[in-house]
């Protein structure tokens, strides 16, 4: 399939509707631009042709209705920050002097930003 025709054929046993279809391969095309890599051999070459493609023979994996809020709550719940603290105490502990000054630079403008956030709050407090 060198070029996708409009409108798209699809099996309504698989995917309920063309905005389900439209949805899916928009998330699918995000992933895909971002590196992931194709999960069917194409002759496409932008993301958003493979993606489609690749919803169509239903190589994708979805979540629908209450399920799909359960998850979207989780993802929402997942605490980014920690992780990359996390991240950051396994780091070696040979960096370079670039790193180490970067690194001292990032804590002084966090404990900065902490400080002025404190003020404004503070000084809200106070009316």
């Amino acid at each position: 399939m060198d070029i996708i025709s409009l409108p798209v054929e699809f099996d309504n046993k698989k995917i309920d509707g063309r905005f389900r279809l439209a949805i899916i391969a928009a998330q699918r095309a995000r992933e895909l631009a971002l590196g992931a890599k194709p999960k069917i051999p194409t002759k496409g070459k932008k993301v958003t042709t493979i993606a489609i493609e690749e919803a169509i023979n239903g190589n994708l994996e979805y979540l629908v209705g209450e399920e799909a809020r359960r998850s979207q709550e989780e993802a929402r719940k997942f605490d980014y920050r920690r992780l990359l603290e996390e991240k950051r105490r396994e780091a070696p502990e040979d960096l370079s002097e670039l790193e180490k000054d970067l690194k001292i630079y990032l804590h002084e403008r966090e404990t900065e930003e902490k400080e002025e956030l404190g003020k404004l709050f503070s000084e809200g407090t106070e009316e």
